[in-house]
């Protein structure tokens, strides 16, 4: 990236604005896909999608819930029905699957809001802000089933942002205006990422989750980048690209494997030299150094036989230039002739 420039300028010039922009695109339109889904029955009367995010159920058939509620739900001391806990389940293994914190960038309604705070946050030049614990959200996660396990009920669930997002569609905005309102700020004045990268209890719950996924993003041409840091400039978690990226030297492989990536995609749609793609764990092959050889070179067996041969030729050198000399104590030693 260009002092003063924008990320993504050498993206949209090698591959069009559309091909610069279609994981942002695509997560658009399952988002409002999704919340659609479940606006349909009540303001349509067509109830493909029946309760909400947090427990839902499809078609009168797949029941979904959120393991987060159903983990609440056991910390209160109750015991959840059998659909909740089979919907749990799903869920569980669909994240396990693709990535934990693909409900923060695929699903999550409160996700554009952050957007587009991050949008004109940078637009506007702001620069700096609160730094926060990285541990600070998953104290919060602890924080939510405690408060469970005190109260008996689901207390959170009353101020859960993206509960309240769904409840103000239906019968009106009313306190979700503020509480909308209050994370757009937060993230525009207070400090870049604040709630989704900060703070939010659902996010640090799904980053466990994503520790184990499937499906990662992967620096699978790292040697092509140029250092023009837009990847990172547009990571929402920007902490995690570096060890993928430049950790080859480390014997590190080029897959992101840290839980609180989300998967959003954005890194890959910004990079005009194309270094990222969507991969799976298994992928992560590892990139140590060999006999001296740099991590990209140990990996290619041509390079591998090579050093092989040589570690041998340097051995048989070895055995033919030495010979056994006796010592005062009578034990043997070798020396080069």
């Amino acid at each position: 990236m260009k002092p003063g420039g924008r990320p993504g300028a050498e993206a949209i010039q090698r591959k069009g604005w559309l091909g610069a922009h279609r994981w942002l695109l695509a997560r658009r339109l399952s988002q409002l896909i999704i919340l659609g889904l479940f606006l349909a029955g009540p303001w349509l009367g067509v109830w493909i999608v029946k309760g909400n995010l947090a427990s839902s159920l499809t078609l009168e058939v797949l029941p979904l819930t959120d393991p987060l509620l159903l983990l609440q739900v056991l910390a209160s001391g109750q015991m959840p029905a059998a659909n909740a806990a089979m919907g749990a389940a799903i869920v569980l293994v669909f994240y396990l699957l693709v990535g934990g914190r693909v409900y923060c960038s695929w699903v999550c309604p409160v996700n554009p809001i952050t957007d587009a705070a991050e949008w004109l946050r940078c637009r506007l030049g702001i620069k700096g802000g609160a730094r926060f614990s990285d541990q600070t959200r998953n104290w919060l996660l602890g924080a939510i089933l405690l408060l469970a396990a005190i109260s008996g009920g689901l207390a959170w669930e009353l101020v859960n942002p993206v509960s309240m997002v769904y409840r103000g569609l239906v019968f009106g905005m009313g306190l979700a205006w503020g509480v909308l309102a209050a994370i757009f700020l937060l993230d525009l004045f207070v400090g870049r990422r604040a709630w989704c990268g900060h703070l939010c209890p659902v996010g640090a719950f799904y980053g466990l989750l994503g520790k184990f996924a499937l499906v990662r993003v992967g620096a699978l041409q790292r040697e092509r980048c140029d250092d023009c840091l837009d990847c990172f400039a547009v990571c929402p978690e920007q902490q995690v690209i570096k060890p993928a990226l430049k950790g080859a030297d480390k014997g590190l492989g080029p897959v992101i494997l840290s839980g609180h990536c989300t998967n959003c995609g954005r890194c890959i749609d910004v990079c005009g030299r194309e270094v990222f793609a969507f991969t799976t764990r298994l992928a992560n092959k590892d990139r140590s150094p060999v006999n001296g050889l740099s991590p990209v070179n140990a990996i290619t067996p041509v390079s591998a036989l090579a050093a092989n041969n040589a570690r041998s030729a340097n051995n048989t050198r070895y055995a033919n230039n030495t010979r056994p000399v006796k010592t005062g104590d009578n034990h043997p030693q070798e020396v080069s002739s």
